[in-house]
């Protein structure tokens, strides 16, 4: 517990209507997307560096746990109070600092939301390429902290990629910078990346430098439908080994697309066992040539119907259903455990395969949705934490579909982070002179085990 004397003293630092203890306030900021709840002791929402600076102290000086989070959309369990302690809310700070279209280059404050600020670059005809499905809630800070991706990471890859430099309030309260809007660095360790990714255990991000892109003048957008899942699969292994590198090449089974018909209005044939949505982009001419060149793959490789948009509200259209994908499957149950777990393309048909064993052999419910191109798969579970029995099967499948993904040369997460949810599986992936190694780099940034304690590490 947080004494009334310590707390006085931080309400002096943000300002008493930022220090929020109220019960109410408190069950809001206790659960992310999908885990039980941990209940903070208190939560406050700075105003700038300096603030969080000073909390930092306190919170050094006296051994008080600090939890940063952004939305809350991590699924993981990587911005939940595990050991109790104060969350970091960062909806103060959501402004773009700088555009500069000349340096190809923008900065920004955590609490901007990813899709607010990939509208703002597109009024420069460039593009932040990382769009996590959760992008119209989801914030560059937490983005940045789990090194999220999104659809497009087929091509255009994951945050880190796009991560040019960050300002850090380190837990003894010191203010360091990392990293510059030069598209080349190579001064010293890598302390940027090292910090995309760690989860609010390393320090807390208060600005970020990102890289940009020039927007692609033209795209292709393609739903193909197959009356065979394993058919689905070969063909996106088909199209990456081929040379094509689509923007996004997304995956979705039957169990997915009767929930979106029942949920958003989205229809599908009845023959249909999965479908494919595909999006290319770049130049007319390369654009139209990789559309047919995609479709005939489709076609030749077992799908009886393959649309493509005409008119960007098409477009919109064929993506609405896998936008609402998450939503619609977590209606059906009280709970939807979202896998991450990510394997080689070339593995993709083995592992979904793996999925549908799994989930008839635990006689569970289990959706396939994939970011297909780049091999990152999200088993949809749903179930009922409250139900016991059906948990203990979820955790048997979990461990199984887990031990397959590491086999296949996969890994545990592929955007998502650890957390949590993920934690207790770092010893399959890891060697344990590894995690020592990320242990003793834990220890030199936060030596009293203040920042985000009982996570992965």
């Amino acid at each position: 517990m947080i004494s009334d004397a310590i707390k006085d003293e931080i309400r002096a630092i943000v300002g008493h209507e930022w220090f929020l203890d109220s019960p109410e306030d408190l069950v809001t900021y206790s659960y992310d997307g999908f885990l039980r709840e941990f209940m903070p002791d208190a939560v406050i929402v700075p105003g700038d560096k300096e603030e969080i600076a000073g909390v930092m102290k306190v919170a050094n000086r006296e051994r008080i746990n600090i939890i940063p989070r952004g939305a809350g959309t991590n699924i993981c369990g990587s911005s939940v109070a595990r050991e109790g302690g104060i969350i970091i809310a960062f909806h103060r700070l959501n402004r773009i600092l700088e555009i500069e279209p000349e340096s190809m280059c923008a900065v920004v404050q955590p609490g901007v939301v990813n899709a607010d600020f990939q509208k703002a670059v597109a009024a420069y005809g460039l593009m932040y390429p990382p769009d996590p499905a959760s992008m119209f809630v989801s914030t560059i800070g937490g983005n940045v902290a789990l090194n999220a991706g999104g659809p497009r990471g087929v091509k255009y890859g994951v945050t880190r990629d796009y991560l040019l430099g960050l300002e850090v309030v380190l837990p003894s309260g010191e203010i360091i910078r990392t990293g510059g809007k030069t598209l080349k660095n190579v001064s010293g360790y890598n302390l940027t990346q090292l910090m995309c990714g760690s989860e609010g255990t390393l320090g807390i991000i208060t600005e970020i430098i990102v890289r940009l892109v020039p927007l692609a003048p033209a795209k292709a957008t393609l739903q193909a439908t197959y009356r065979d899942l394993d058919h689905a699969a070969t063909t996106v292994s088909a199209i990456i080994g081929a040379g094509i590198v689509p923007t996004t090449l997304e995956l979705m089974d039957r169990t997915v697309l009767d929930v979106i018909s029942d949920y958003g209005g989205a229809q599908f044939s009845d023959e249909a066992q999965a479908v494919l949505l595909i999006e290319v982009d770049g130049e007319d001419i390369l654009v139209e040539a990789q559309g047919k060149r995609i479709e005939a793959f489709c076609r030749e490789r077992g799908a009886f119907q393959v649309e493509r948009a005409g008119t960007p509200e098409e477009a919109d259209r064929l993506w609405q259903a896998r936008r609402t994908a998450f939503g619609a499957v977590a209606s059906l149950r009280p709970n939807c455990i979202v896998e991450d777990a990510t394997v080689p393309v070339k593995m993709l048909p083995a592992i979904i395969r793996k999925i549908v064993e799994v989930a008839d052999k635990y006689d569970l419910q289990i959706g396939v949705l994939a970011h297909a191109g780049d091999g990152n798969l999200h088993p949809l579970i749903m179930t009922d934490l409250r139900d016991t029995e059906e948990m203990a099967r979820v955790d048997q499948a979990l461990v199984e579909l887990v031990d397959a993904a590491i086999e296949m040369g996969g890994t545990l997460t592929g955007e998502h982070g650890i957390g949590i949810a993920k934690d207790r599986f770092m010893t399959k992936e890891f060697s344990q002179a590894s995690i020592q190694l990320m242990r003793g780099i834990k220890r030199v940034f936060d030596p009293h085990n203040i920042l985000n304690p009982g996570s992965f590490l």
